[in-house]
């Protein structure tokens, strides 16, 4: 008989993996969370996946975080599932960097194929070694990135507004 995983289990390994890469490890409506350094994150998701005690198999989520006034502005959030213990695991990572970029988890599972296209498209970041980077929601014109609030207010090339009904 398989025995259970237990929370506990995965805080000891986990800790015990990341050493110093470790940013914090908390519990956030019970859910395990864990921030890691940006250079890490894949290394802590393979680990996650492959070992055969931790067995976090099923990728739940995977997206964007843009918390503007942070010293590290930008986050990727990963939500992983051992489903045969039902424990969920939050992985979190942030960056300052302004054009963000993190290595792709698509070699780990194809499912993150879209929803890193979904990140890139609403937040501007970029997954080396993705197959296919392009948006996948928005027009391919759109300027900025909706997410950021980085986009035009208006469109420049209406011809059907007067500037000077709004004191222009």
């Amino acid at each position: 008989m398989m025995q259970q995983l237990t929370l506990d289990q995965v805080q000891s390994r986990l800790g015990e993996f990341l050493g110093d890469a470790l940013v914090e490890m908390e519990m956030l409506y019970d859910m395990l969370t864990v921030t890691v350094d940006k250079e890490k994150v894949f290394d802590t998701i393979r680990f996650l996946k492959e070992d055969v005690d931790l067995n976090f198999h099923f990728l739940t989520t995977l997206c964007g975080l843009h918390y503007p006034d942070a010293e590290k502005p930008f986050g990727l959030m990963i939500q992983l599932h051992n489903m045969p213990s039902n424990i969920r695991i939050r992985i979190k990572t942030f960056t300052s960097d302004t054009e963000p970029v993190f290595k792709s988890l698509t070699s780990l599972w194809p499912a993150a194929n879209w929803m890193e296209r979904e990140a890139y498209d609403f937040f501007g970041f970029r997954f080396s070694g993705h197959p296919d980077m392009r948006r996948i929601l928005n027009m391919d014109s759109l300027e900025g990135w909706p997410l950021r609030k980085e986009y035009p207010l208006e469109d420049p090339f209406r011809k059907d507004k007067d500037d000077k009904m709004f004191g222009r």
